[in-house]
């Protein structure tokens, strides 16, 4: 595995909404990593390059297997904030023992990964950090289940505010799972289901008390959750309105509403509601997520470099390291 946190961090996809937020990010939160910003507009990567310092323009061809990087380029980790098919970032950063991080593929789009993976299992350290928000949802409710002795159930509901525009990628990212996934994954009364109609969709209650629609959604928080506390029952849903920030006359929020059911350590039955207030919206919440994933396998924050590897975000990010840069950038968390 390459040591070399000298070298920057390689990111791909760096000029979309979600990447461009991402290297603004890194930047606020480490000012001397070096990074290097692939995207197709190169312009647009020169000029971001240009903005936040300490950071170049890199032109990638993610069809090569090299990528068309110079053979002596040296990089700190691959960020791939883009979807693609061929898995070309990930055999290049197996070959280079370079961390990696993904995070655009649904539950049922993981299996290629995890088959690489399976056969270099020693090559280097591989995040698989497809949730939502790149982790920025699973990680707070496993936050606030350690109230609880044990967890039985658990619900993940996001509101998606329709001012809250995402790039055409993102946009293109999330009408393919909806066009190619199965029915929504999720866990009911201990059966893994892709849910029918009966249980595609239910009713919640957003933070001003208002009833609206949310649909279930094939994203790998469904398996973080499950495996991570033992929960008997586990689903995610998403709905469109309107968000705390819009509501108040800001920008559009990202809202998140976490439902917990088990033992609390008390020995009491009990039952917890989380809300959550992202003002960065989507974009924002997305790129802080992915930030924390780059951190931790760097060893800049929470330990050691991550050795080589499988994981999901929880496994090797604290969460409540999460919270703390959750509230740090503006975060509102709501208990009752």
């Amino acid at each position: 595995m390459v040591d070399n946190i000298n070298a920057p961090v390689l990111i791909l996809g760096g000029t979309g909404f979600v990447g461009s937020r991402t290297v603004r990010t890194l930047r606020k939160l480490y000012p001397d990593l070096p990074i290097a910003i692939a995207g197709r507009d190169q312009e647009k990567a020169r000029a971001l390059a240009t903005e936040v310092g300490n950071a170049g323009a890199v032109r990638v061809d993610i069809r090569r297997a090299d990528l068309g990087l110079d053979a002596g380029a040296a990089y700190a980790a691959i960020i791939a904030i883009l979807k693609e098919n061929t898995l070309n970032p990930l055999k290049y950063a197996q070959t280079q023992g370079l961390p990696y991080l993904s995070m655009a593929d649904g539950a049922f789009e993981i299996g290629p990964a995890v088959a690489f993976h399976m056969y270099k299992p020693q090559s280097a350290p591989i995040l698989l950090a497809s949730h939502w928000m790149a982790g920025m949802a699973t990680l707070p409710a496993l936050h606030f289940a350690k109230k609880f002795r044990s967890v039985h159930s658990m619900q993940i509901a996001v509101v998606l505010d329709p001012s809250d525009i995402g790039g055409p990628m993102a946009n293109a990212d999330v009408e393919e799972l909806m066009q190619n996934s199965p029915r929504p994954l999720m866990l009911d009364n201990g059966t893994w289901r892709w849910a029918g109609d009966g249980l595609s969709s239910r009713n919640v209650k957003d933070m001003t008390g208002t009833e609206i629609e949310v649909h279930g959604m094939s994203v790998l928080d469904a398996l973080s959750l499950a495996a991570s506390t033992g929960l008997n029952s586990v689903r995610f849903d998403y709905g469109m309105g309107q968000t705390e920030g819009n509501r108040n006359g800001g920008s559009p929020s990202h809202d998140m509403i976490i439902e917990i059911e088990g033992e609390l350590t008390t020995g009491d039955e009990g039952r917890a509601r989380i809300d959550i207030v992202a003002p960065q919206g989507v974009s924002g919440l997305t790129a802080l997520g992915v930030v924390l994933g780059i951190e931790r396998l760097l060893g800049l924050s929470g330990g050691e470099p991550v050795a080589p590897g499988l994981y999901f975000p929880e496994q090797i990010i604290e969460p409540a390291h999460a919270i703390r840069r959750l509230t740090e950038f503006g975060g509102q968390i709501r208990q009752s």
